[in-house]
């Protein structure tokens, strides 16, 4: 009869004996369903249930609760009013400036416009960008709700409840596509639009006598005799290019603007309607010098808006570049 010692002895060394060894064709069967325990994987069927019971109702509330907070969130917007608006946003109240058209996407950061006038191949890529750009003025059915709800508004028409203004750029001439915007004949056109602001309203320089001490001698004398002849239309944000040294100002030449001088009144304030187009002013360069870069610095004047050279609030700059 094995004494106490010797018991405990060979107790610890069938503890730490080396398991039988199994083929190992054998051990992934039996990884996968073994027969003598009736088990899948290490677990039998009744504790895989159990799992996949518990998962199912676990993730199955965490998608419930992600669910109804989504929806939660949703129910405090609105898909055409920002939540946020004018001084309560990132935007703020001070509309940008920009101009059209683009150089192409390689050159982003570039502002120059350039080209050779008399090749078609090089100012081919600024009449197409354009083309692009224009394409919803020129074609109602481009823009949502397919142009069913545009009004021919004026200064003393303004667009009833539901109704967004046309912008006709049809009759813009010489800025318009029959005529190559003017590109084939070294006189560019630059199209500018101010930056959408939701419910932002301008406040108009509307009397000649209100004119701020910085606004080019041209604009003024434009609003002077405006106010004599058209006076109806001097609610309207004022727009003005010119040289942006002393030298650019000599180089630029005359310039025009179509269809005036301004975006009108009455496409404000923006207030994200269906089919809405930004008003846009055709600046045509008449006779820019050619073979110089011209730096050229438009504005738009109100008296809410700010004019930052350095940060570029209130104004846009472009180069031209006409060899």
């Amino acid at each position: 009869m094995p004494t106490v010692a010797e018991e405990s002895i060979d107790a610890f060394q069938n503890y730490y004996a080396r398991p039988p060894e199994r083929p190992k064709k054998k051990s992934f069967k039996q990884m996968v369903y073994d027969n003598e325990t009736q088990e899948y994987f290490g677990r039998t069927v009744e504790s895989w249930a159990k799992i996949g019971v518990f998962y199912t109702a676990f993730y199955g509330v965490l998608v419930a609760l992600v669910a109804i907070c989504i929806w939660a969130f949703f129910q405090t917007l609105d898909p055409r009013i920002p939540k946020w608006t004018l001084d309560g946003s990132l935007i703020g109240t001070n509309p940008g400036l920009g101009f059209r058209p683009l150089p192409e996407m390689e050159n982003v950061e570039s502002t120059l416009i350039w080209y050779k006038g008399t090749q078609h191949e090089n100012y081919r890529q600024w009449t197409d960008s354009l083309d692009e750009f224009l394409a919803v003025y020129k074609v109602p059915g481009l823009t949502p709700g397919r142009g069913q709800n545009i009004y021919n508004c004026d200064y003393n028409q303004p667009p009833p409840k539901g109704q967004v203004c046309d912008v006709d750029i049809k009759t813009w001439s010489p800025c318009t596509k029959e005529n190559n915007y003017s590109y084939h004949k070294s006189s560019p056109c630059v199209f500018l639009k101010l930056n959408k602001i939701y419910g932002w309203i301008p406040e108009f320089y509307n009397s000649s006598s209100e004119l701020p001490e910085n606004m080019p001698k041209s604009l003024k004398t434009y609003i002077t005799d405006m106010e004599k002849t058209q006076a109806h239309k001097m609610n309207t944000v004022w727009v003005s290019c010119e040289g942006e040294n002393p030298a650019d100002q000599e180089n630029v030449g005359p310039v025009d603007y179509l269809p005036i001088r301004g975006f009108p009144g009455y496409f404000y304030p923006y207030q994200n309607s269906e089919g809405y187009l930004s008003p846009l002013v055709a600046v045509h360069f008449q006779r820019p010098k050619r073979g110089i870069i011209i730096n050229i610095e438009c504005k738009a004047w109100a008296r809410n808006i700010i004019h930052d050279r350095k940060e570029r609030l209130g104004s846009v700059h472009f180069e031209l570049l006409i060899d």
